[in-house]
């Protein structure tokens, strides 16, 4: 074949139009050079880079790499913020990932949380329009309404006296489904069958509590309500409890225990909680008298409680209750009041249900992602005395050695040092390290690390409530907590926490290796960074974080608490203290991410 003879002319403009377009892609380079270098957009396409780093999960190798950076400090800027759509990202929470379980027994609205490698490497940013929270006691009535934009409670349970908007804040009348009139009212006709006053009850668990006006009402009778949710479809119902100030976090009674130990409730309440008692052979029912000390009260307000279309549902409720010998006490419209019996002497017996006893050899107090059973929890099982009635009165309880802890080698001694140790310390923490406890500043309390509640009780003058969390892996103390007339839960802080971003005031925590470290090892299970990084995503902004631990430690935490943009201070201990810890206190900034500041 010939090849093809262009004209002179033809052949020259094809030439230059190459030229041109090589010309053009150098200096089109150069520009986006000077523009990488010498202009804010550089730094924004690295941010964006940087923040893909952190958020990537296909390579868990370069995941530990920066991991272990930052725990040397040689990662020396922050770690990026999380996208703007994750400002209420809970790990183990996340609908994305939970719809795709089953539904059997609403498993997929319990936790599930993702592997630490798995887990984005990133801090929570605040929502657009975040300002520091309404302070305690204010907060119990009204909230910013731009740090949780959700409306979607109040314009269907507005007119129930849930919540509604109001200029910039959202307001709480004290209203619920069943208590329209307001939690107070409710709380009075209780009062005719229940000694709510008088220190005989103290700790109260509320079932699918709506926005927990029920236990914000409960606190003026000194009794303490710990309220739980899952995340469903009101949205946000426990972040606008914890924004309130009322204690309460994320759960689900579903396949599993709930995280308490057994025989801790003086009270247990469920108003329209919707929770089907009598299911899966009266399973849940089984699981609340695990939980309900002997001789504390049970009370169910709305279904099926003479509810209409489910009379069924009501005389099942009505048979397992009898079968386990619960007093019903009153019946009030839609509420009915039971009280369970002292000792384990009603089964075995005759029921439609087939109730029986747990062997001996079952520990009811294990409830750490255990299955649910369906035998009733022998009270013989638990030594020492629990019931409502034997132990002593609010405020007693609170300083009066419990006899759960008893149980322990030498338990009298070490619950007395201990609470002696604290209230040292807690001094300490007020005079010469200056934390804000007792202030309006300070309301949502945790301790991560919490034994014998010694931390809680030395605080419990100040307007304040604390979750005690008692790590999975350690000696299961919880019981003595709640004995104590204080509220926590059992968790493992290799996993994220069961609360929404922002919830926590201060946050402390003593010995906070041991929280990842495996038992008898010196090995840890997961990593620090992944802990702190969890720490700033509960802690509020200008919230606080004291941390105790041997001086190597608290120098790690120093650095990765750099990382996590927290001002950091480091202190000595006590000088009644033996020991060779330090003390680091840190304030969590109020940082906004790059593409909201100004």
């Amino acid at each position: 074949m010939g090849h093809l003879n262009l004209p002179a002319s033809k052949r020259n403009a094809r030439e230059w139009k190459l030229l041109d377009i090589v010309t053009a892609t150098f200096f089109g380079l150069v520009l986006l050079f000077f523009l990488l270098v010498f202009t804010p957009l550089g730094d924004s396409l690295a941010a964006s880079g940087r923040q893909a780093l952190l958020l990537s999960t296909s390579d868990p190798r370069q995941r530990h790499r920066l991991v272990a950076l930052i725990e040397a400090g040689h990662h020396h800027k922050p770690i990026d913020s999380c996208p703007a759509d994750s400002v209420d990202y809970m790990p183990c929470e996340d609908p994305r990932r939970n719809s795709q379980l089953s539904r059997e027994m609403n498993f997929y609205r319990e936790r599930h949380c993702p592997l630490p490698d798995e887990t984005p490497l990133c801090l929570i940013p605040p929502p657009d329009g975040y300002k520091i929270p309404v302070r305690w006691p204010e907060s119990l009535g009204k909230i910013w309404h731009a740090n949780m934009p959700y409306n979607k409670i109040a314009d269907r349970k507005g007119h129930q006296g849930w919540m509604k908007e109001s200029g910039p804040y959202f307001i709480f009348p004290g209203g619920g489904t069943m208590f329209t009139d307001g939690a107070d009212k409710y709380i009075d006709k209780l009062k005719q069958h229940i000694p709510i006053n008088g220190g005989t009850l103290r700790t109260a668990l509320d079932m699918g509590c709506g926005v927990a006006s029920f236990g914000g009402s409960m606190l003026a009778e000194d009794i303490l309500t710990l309220s739980f949710a899952p995340r469903d479809s009101h949205k946000a119902q426990i972040q606008f409890a914890l924004e309130r100030g009322i204690p309460a976090f994320v759960a689900m009674l579903g396949t599993r225990r709930l995280p308490f130990p057994a025989f801790s409730f003086d009270f247990v309440h469920c108003s329209r909680c919707l929770i089907p008692f009598t299911a899966y052979n009266a399973t849940y029912f089984i699981e609340v008298d695990r939980l309900l000390r002997p001789a504390g009260y049970l009370v169910i307000s709305g279904p099926p409680v003479r509810w209409p279309k489910q009379e069924k549902e009501w005389t099942d409720l009505q048979a397992v209750a009898s079968a386990l010998c619960y007093e019903l006490i009153a019946v009030d419209v839609n509420t009915a009041i039971w009280k369970k019996p002292i000792g384990d002497s009603c089964l075995p017996n005759q029921n439609e249900f087939g109730l029986e006893l747990c062997d001996e050899s079952d520990d009811p107090s294990y409830a750490w992602y255990f299955k649910l059973k369906k035998c009733v929890s022998r009270i013989s099982s638990v030594k020492g005395e629990y019931s409502v009635g034997t132990i002593p009165q609010w405020p007693e309880r609170l300083t009066r050695t419990p006899s759960r802890a008893l149980v322990m080698k030498n338990g009298y001694d070490i619950f007395e040092a201990d609470t002696r140790r604290w209230r040292r310390r807690v001094s300490y923490y007020k005079k010469s390290l200056k934390v804000k406890l007792g202030t309006p500043a300070i309301r949502n309390v945790m301790d991560m690390n919490a034994f014998f509640g010694g931390f809680a009780a030395a605080i419990d003058s100040d307007p304040v409530w604390v979750m005690n969390v008692v790590p999975a892996h350690k000696p299961s103390t919880l019981s003595v907590i709640y004995d104590r007339g204080l509220i926590g839960v059992y968790h493992d802080w290799c996993e994220p926490f069961s609360t929404y971003p922002r919830t926590y005031d201060l946050i402390h925590v003593a010995g906070i290796e041991s929280l990842i470290r495996s038992p008898g090892s010196r090995k840890n299970r997961c990593s620090i960074v992944d802990l702190m990084v969890e720490m700033d995503r509960m802690l509020r902004p200008e919230g606080t974080v004291i941390i105790r631990d041997s001086p190597e430690v608290i120098d790690k935490v120093s650095r990765v608490a750099h990382a996590v943009q927290w001002t950091t201070a480091i202190h000595e201990k006590e000088p009644e203290s033996n020991g060779r810890e330090k003390i680091l206190v840190a304030t969590k900034n109020f940082w906004k991410p790059p593409s909201t500041s100004h």
